[in-house]
């Protein structure tokens, strides 16, 4: 999956041709599926994924139950996209079937502790990278936490700060180091391509 500053990066672009009005709870939103991480449940769950339909993330499930008519939902439905787009279209440009091919043209035997260890440290090199570029802000990280009043069957919204404590950390630790798969002009092509399939999906 991307990471969270990618998933940040995207929402904030896309913000950018669509003008939310509060923009801290729709970034909110745009993090919120990866809480079922942080605080230990199924990510099938957050993300909408029907095992019997398909192992993708399912936005239209999502869109269905609870529409974008909230700026938290946006964020959520924004995130959704992003990860169906890198699952369906990204990924496979670096993993297929049981290889996964490394920036310098290495080739290994795929098994997933192998893919998160390279996937994971690219993210860890890359996000200082793309905190730089995209100019992202910051400020619901510094801020009073303000939850939306909603309520989601998929994840507790009240346990949402414990999200935010966890992606200060990764955005405290983020450092420049050694790329494996990605480099900063490929992730910079996937989010230019999320961000314009996203809009066109949000606007018609």
């Amino acid at each position: 999956m991307p990471s969270v500053i990618i998933h940040m990066c995207v929402a904030s672009e896309v913000n950018k041709r669509i003008k939310v009005k509060n923009y801290n709870e729709y970034l909110l939103g745009a993090i919120a599926p990866d809480l079922a991480k942080v605080i230990g449940l199924e990510r099938k769950q957050s993300h909408f994924i029907d095992l019997k339909i398909s192992a993708y993330t399912n936005p239209s499930k999502f869109y269905k139950k609870y529409g974008i008519d909230n700026d938290f939902f946006l964020g959520y439905y924004v995130h959704l996209l992003t990860d169906f787009i890198w699952e369906k279209d990204f990924i496979g440009t670096f993993k297929y079937k049981d290889i996964i091919k490394l920036k310098d043209g290495t080739k290994l035997n795929y098994d997933l502790d192998t893919y998160k260890k390279y996937l994971y440290n690219d993210y860890t090199n890359l996000n200082v990278k793309l905190l730089d570029e995209y100019n992202l802000d910051l400020s619901l990280f510094s801020n009073e936490v303000v939850l939306p009043k909603i309520y989601m069957d998929e994840i507790p919204i009240e346990r949402l700060p414990e999200l935010l404590d966890a992606t200060s950390v990764i955005i405290e630790n983020s450092k420049e180091g050694k790329e494996y798969l990605f480099d900063i002009d490929s992730i910079k092509e996937f989010i230019e391509s999320a961000v314009n399939l996203i809009v066109d999906k949000i606007l018609t």
